[in-house]
């Protein structure tokens, strides 16, 4: 897994820019919380998308939660932690949180 760690609210900017060229993943954790860390395990685990074609944005919520209401503000979704958002075409195509995070169907809506 090739995290790309998201710590800037700028790069807002870039993910938006390159959702139009291909699909592109949030991944949001707390890493307060044992269920967030699970999550990111099993997405660690069962994660085989080339980074190329479908890149994966890191937002450690705990230390970046403006960044984390920003995304929530730019995409109209609701803020949950962990939660995994797939953007394409500048908009929200999936989003999901808790145990209901599903790397498949992500895929499927990519």
């Amino acid at each position: 897994m090739n995290w790309i760690q998201l710590t800037d609210a700028a790069q807002l900017d870039g993910i938006v820019k390159e959702s139009h060229v291909h699909p592109v993943a949030i991944f949001k954790h707390s890493t307060r919380c044992s269920v967030s860390s699970m999550v990111k395990k099993t997405l660690e685990r069962d994660w085989n998308v080339d980074s190329d074609k479908l890149p994966v944005y890191f937002l450690d919520l705990i230390a970046y939660r403006r960044i984390s209401n920003e995304i929530a503000d730019l995409f109209d979704i609701t803020h949950e932690s962990p939660q995994l958002i797939l953007i394409k075409d500048g908009k929200a195509i999936y989003h999901s949180s808790h145990s209901e995070i599903d790397f498949d169907q992500m895929l499927k809506a990519a």
